[in-house]
């Protein structure tokens, strides 16, 4: 009976709340162009999606077709102080905009709920720093979302993802004592591959989150043609991040752990 599932962690935006993983991409577009106006688009912007939002910046300066840009319009790579800048610039547009896109994924809570009344704790960690974590809670728990743990990017010293700190933070506040217990769930692969160097079973969510990069709405208002293609792109995406399983959605995790229970009962681990 021990050997089971003890915990989720959850990631937040594309996940759980924001189908499409909306707020922080525009949010990254804005910031360049208050900034420095410099455009970038929304594909690009979500490259490094599921990193720290300092480190997302500079990974974005360092993709080659932005830099060759950035270079040709200020002469040079972008320097640190130029993250640093367009990070201050990110923060007050983040924190401002975060709220409105708190909106857990349909048949998201229900899900969550049954999980917690089966004893299963829920964690959850996020590329939010803080002070914009501090907003979501508070929006996110006015719609019935509230986990048991929270970590966000900037609260630990040996950083964020891909590393597996906030993820081994929400193994220590949840008190789990084997992290082969655990399954990551997130629509990002720096996030996958947090679960994996956490030692934790990862389960991808591929079309409410950034692999699609689309609204409930605008998925919905897609044709069977783009449909299928954005499907399968998605699902590789998070394969070859090294996902144990891909979902649609996190509505469809429960076959995933009585999968993940049945291998725990036959010795396995992640």
């Amino acid at each position: 009976m021990n050997n089971k599932v003890k915990a989720l962690i959850l990631d937040w935006a594309g996940t759980v709340v924001d189908h499409g993983s909306v707020a922080p991409t525009t949010i990254f577009v804005e910031a360049f162009k208050q900034a420095f106006n410099f455009d970038i688009s929304l594909t690009e912007a979500r490259v490094p999606m599921g990193m720290g939002k300092w480190d997302h910046i500079k990974t974005l300066g360092e993709l080659p077709e932005i830099d060759k840009r950035w270079q040709l319009q200020f002469g040079q790579a972008m320097q640190a102080n130029d993250v640093d800048h367009i990070y201050e610039t990110f923060m007050p547009l983040q924190k401002q905009k975060v709220a409105d896109h708190a909106a857990p994924i349909k048949g998201v809570l229900p899900v969550i709920t049954q999980l917690q009344q089966q004893g299963i704790k829920i964690g959850s960690c996020s590329g939010y720093p803080k002070q914009v974590m501090d907003i979501l809670k508070v929006a996110a728990a006015e719609y019935g979302y509230k986990p048991d743990a929270c970590v966000a990017s900037d609260e630990l010293a040996a950083g964020s993802r891909p590393g597996p700190w906030m993820a081994l933070e929400n193994v220590n506040q949840l008190a789990i004592n084997n992290v082969a217990h655990c399954v990551k769930v997130d629509d990002s692969a720096p996030g996958i591959a947090e679960g994996l160097n956490a030692g934790m079973w990862t389960v991808g969510v591929a079309l409410s989150g950034n692999a699609v990069g689309l609204t409930e709405q605008e998925w919905q208002t897609c044709d069977a043609q783009s449909l299928k293609s954005l499907t399968a792109k998605a699902y590789q995406e998070l394969s070859n991040a090294g996902a144990h399983f891909v979902i649609d959605s996190l509505v469809d995790i429960s076959p995933i752990l009585n999968e993940i229970n049945a291998r725990l009962a036959r010795g396995e681990r992640p």
